[in-house]
C-alpha cells in the first residue's frame, strides 16, 4: 500500500514552494529567450544562453550534491533560489537600464546557472526528510507533476506577461522566488533527520566508475545524453516564434508549454498502462519518435502542426525518462544510488543545456530549419547506434529482471 504524500502538510508546502520556483523558471526562459533574440537577431546567442546556464552546473558538480548532505538542506535549497531571484532581479535592472547588450546577460544567467546547482541535490535530498518511506513513491510523482505543471502554465505566463514587457515578467518571476525560498525555510522535517557527513570529493567519481562499468545503466544514460543534446530544438523556438510562424511572445510562450503538456499526457497514461513487456525496445523506439517528431516541427510552417509536433516530442521523452529513470534505479545498488544520480542530474543538464547551445551553433551555420531537421536525424542514427552498442538494453524485457542482470 502506497501512503499519499499529500497527506503531510509539510509536503504540501514544500510542492506549493516547488512549482512556485518551477513557473518562475519556465517564465524567465521565455523572457531571456525573445529578449536576446530580439537585441542580436542572432541564432548563435540563443545558444550561449543554454552554455551559460549549464557551464557552471558541470564545474560545480563535484560539491553541490556533498553541500547538501553537509549542511541544512532548508537553507542550502532557500538560500540558492533566493540567490536565483536576486539574478532575475539584475535581469530586471538591465532591462530598465536600456541595456542592449547579451553579454551582460550571459553573465547573469552564469550567476543564475550556480545557484541552480545546489537547488536541484538539495530539492531532491530534502524531499525525503518530509514524509515517510511509505509516501515516497506518491512524493516522487507529486514532485514530477510539479515540475509539468509548471512547464505548461509558466511559458504561457511568462510569454502573455512580456506583451506588457520584460520588467513584468521578471517582476513576477522575482515574487515566485521569495515566496518559493520563504515557504522552504519554514519547513519542519517529519523524516528522519539529516546526518551531517564530512565532504567526500570522491562520491561523485565513484558514481562515474558504475556508470562507466555497467553498459545497461550507460546505454540508458548515454543514450539521453546524445539523442536531446543533437534533437532538443528548444532554444531555437523564439526564432521559430517571431520569423517562421509569426505568433509573438505570446505564441513562444504556447510553443514552450507544448511538450509538457505532451509529458504530462503521457504521465497520466504511464501510470494507467505502465510498459510491462519489451522495454527496451520500447525505450529505443520512443526516443525515435522523438526525433522524428523533431524533424516535422523543423520543417513545419503550421502552428497547429507545429504545436502537435511538440505535444508529440514531449510525450515521447517523457515516456522514455520514465522507463529509463526506473531502469537505472533497479539496475543501481541501494548504496549507490544517490552518487549515481549525481552524475545523471550532469548528463540531463548537459542533454538539455548543452542542447541548447548545440542548436545555436547549428542553426548560425545552417539555418534554423536545416539546424532543426539535421539534429532529430542525428537522434534517429542515435538510437540505431545504440540499439547495436548496448545490445543488453535493447533486450530488456520485464524491468524487474534488470536487478538480476
Amino acid at each position: 500500500m502506497v501512503e499519499s504524500a499529500l497527506g503531510y502538510p509539510q509536503f504540501r508546502r514544500y510542492w506549493i514552494a516547488r512549482l512556485y520556483g518551477s513557473a518562475a523558471s519556465q517564465m524567465q526562459a521565455v523572457a531571456v529567450g525573445w529578449q536576446v533574440y530580439d537585441m542580436t537577431g542572432r541564432a548563435i546567442d540563443l545558444g550561449w544562453v543554454g552554455l551559460s546556464l549549464f557551464l557552471p552546473q558541470l564545474a560545480l558538480a563535484l560539491i553541490t550534491g556533498q553541500v547538501a548532505d553537509h549542511y541544512d538542506r532548508r537553507r542550502v535549497l532557500a538560500l540558492a533560489t533566493l540567490l536565483d531571484g536576486a539574478c532575475v532581479t539584475m535581469l530586471l535592472g538591465l532591462t530598465v537600464a536600456g541595456n542592449r547588450d547579451p553579454r551582460w546577460i550571459f553573465l547573469i544567467l552564469v550567476l543564475t546557472g550556480s545557484a541552480r546547482a545546489f537547488q536541484v541535490p538539495a530539492s531532491f535530498a530534502l524531499m525525503p526528510n518530509l514524509v515517510r518511506p511509505i509516501a515516497y513513491p506518491s512524493a516522487a510523482a507529486w514532485v514530477s507533476t510539479a515540475w509539468q505543471t509548471a512547464s505548461i502554465l509558466g511559458p504561457a505566463l511568462g510569454g502573455i506577461l512580456y506583451l506588457v514587457g520584460p520588467v513584468t515578467t521578471y517582476g513576477v518571476c522575482v515574487l515566485l522566488l521569495i515566496l518559493s525560498a520563504a515557504m522552504v525555510m519554514t519547513l519542519q522535517l517529519a523524516g528522519a533527520a539529516q546526518k551531517v557527513r564530512g565532504m567526500d570529493w570522491s562520491s561523485t567519481l565513484v558514481g562515474v566508475h558504475f556508470i562507466r562499468t555497467h553498459p545497461l545503466v550507460l546505454g540508458a544514460i548515454s543514450l539521453d545524453l546524445f539523442a536531446v543534446l543533437l534533437g532538443g530544438a528548444t532554444a531555437l523556438l523564439p526564432i521559430y516564434a517571431r520569423d517562421i510562424l509569426e505568433v509573438g511572445p505570446s505564441g513562444l510562450g504556447i510553443l514552450r508549454s507544448a511538450p509538457a503538456v505532451g509529458a504530462l499526457i503521457a504521465a497520466v497514461i504511464m501510470l494507467r498502462f505502465p510498459i510491462r513487456s519489451n522495454t527496451g525496445f520500447a525505450l529505443l523506439g520512443w526516443v525515435a519518435v522523438f526525433g522524428l517528431a523533431t524533424i516535422a516541427f523543423g520543417v513545419s510552417t503550421d502552428l497547429r502542426v507545429s504545436l502537435a509536433m511538440l505535444t508529440l516530442l514531449g510525450a515521447a521523452d517523457m515516456v522514455s525518462v520514465i522507463i529509463r529513470r526506473v531502469l537505472i534505479q533497479i539496475a543501481t545498488p541501494d548504496e549507490m544510488r544517490g552518487r549515481v544520480s549525481a552524475v545523471e542530474s550532469v548528463f540531463i543538464g548537459a542533454s538539455n543545456e548543452l542542447g541548447e547551445f548545440r542548436a545555436g551553433v547549428s542553426a548560425a551555420f545552417f539555418g534554423t530549419v536545416p539546424a532543426v531537421v539535421i539534429g532529430g536525424i542525428g537522434t534517429v542514427l542515435v538510437v540505431a547506434l545504440w540499439a547495436k552498442m548496448f545490445p543488453s538494453l535493447r533486450t530488456v524485457d520485464r524491468l524487474e529482471s534488470v536487478a538480476s542482470q
